[in-house]
């Protein structure tokens, strides 16, 4: 019979914890979950969401894994210091984050990366190729062909940040651009959950989180001049790595997650016929494919 330590035990490590703590003065939100006796999974979110995208997918594998899910400073409940204050490109979330990783004394982990998540998570990789166990991609692009004609108001604003470009670039942040990255392509939008889409527009919403957004948009383009020295280090490093797809993505294409394959050796493909977000619509078989993908992977 279960002893009350033994039970009380058990229920902190069935427990979704939500917390804060602070790195290089700013306050960092992140969800954790899970035994940290258990391989640890980093799950880094993409635009314009939190660790908020990664809900359901936490309470699915939190009783085999440990995982963290941290939220970018300008992001859902972490700080948010103004543009004055705080440079916003990604070579700086990549270090806040990196931070974050060691203050919580991760010592190695999966990556999973989903949009913004890649740029931030290569950065670090390049800079401590240690921390990674395995690696799994979720419509975060490395590849010049996986981008996209959706994606030309941010050429335009790439080549020329002119005022009129930047007002088109900023649709994205509007209420109609959150709609269209969660349910253009998605296979049935009822199985999307409203509240993901309203939760992202109320932080988008926010007073001077929009020139944030912008500005990030903006140094994105930086992160297409590294794409080929992400590949160098993928092809050097060489992780088991596994590929979570929505294939009727309208800003990140199948191309693009195909052409990891030329790279990685040890690579594993699943597409879906959703879009942005696959997690919205298949995060239990997501779920029940990464752990059949650790579960080879990872030696216990």
């Amino acid at each position: 019979m279960e002893s009350h330590a033994q039970t009380v035990n058990n229920n902190r490590m069935n427990t979704v914890y939500y917390k804060t703590v602070e790195v290089n003065g700013l306050e960092i939100f992140y969800i954790e979950a899970g035994d940290k006796a258990n391989p640890t999974l980093l799950l880094l979110h993409g635009f314009p969401s939190s660790s908020f995208m990664f809900r359901h997918l936490i309470r699915d594998l939190k009783d085999k894994y440990h995982l963290i899910a941290p939220t970018y400073p300008g992001f859902g409940l972490s700080s948010m210091p103004l543009i004055e204050k705080f440079d916003y490109n990604f070579d700086n979330l990549s270090v806040i984050i990196e931070r974050f990783i060691d203050t919580l004394d991760i010592k190695k982990a999966t990556f999973l990366m989903h949009d913004y998540g890649g740029p931030i998570g290569f950065r670090i990789l390049m800079r401590r190729p240690e921390l990674l166990e395995c690696l799994i991609i979720q419509n975060a692009n490395a590849y010049k062909e996986g981008l996209t004609e959706s994606s030309q108001p941010l050429f335009d604003l790439w080549e020329n940040p002119s005022v009129e470009n930047r007002k088109k670039a900023a649709q994205l942040l509007t209420i109609d651009g959150t709609k269209f990255q969660y349910y253009e392509g998605a296979s049935d939008s009822l199985k999307i959950e409203p509240s993901a889409i309203y939760t992202d527009q109320y932080f988008l919403d926010r007073p001077e989180n929009k020139e944030i957004q912008l500005t990030l948009l903006y140094d994105y383009r930086h992160n297409v001049e590294v794409y080929d020295l992400w590949q160098k280090q993928l092809a050097t490093i060489q992780p088991a790595t596994l590929i979570i797809w929505g294939e009727n993505d309208q800003f990140f294409s199948k191309n693009g997650a195909l052409k990891y394959g030329e790279d990685i050796e040890d690579i594993e493909f699943h597409f879906y016929p959703t879009g942005h977000f696959p997690l919205e619509e298949f995060h239990t078989d997501i779920a029940q494919k990464i752990d059949n993908f650790l579960s080879r992977k990872l030696v216990r």
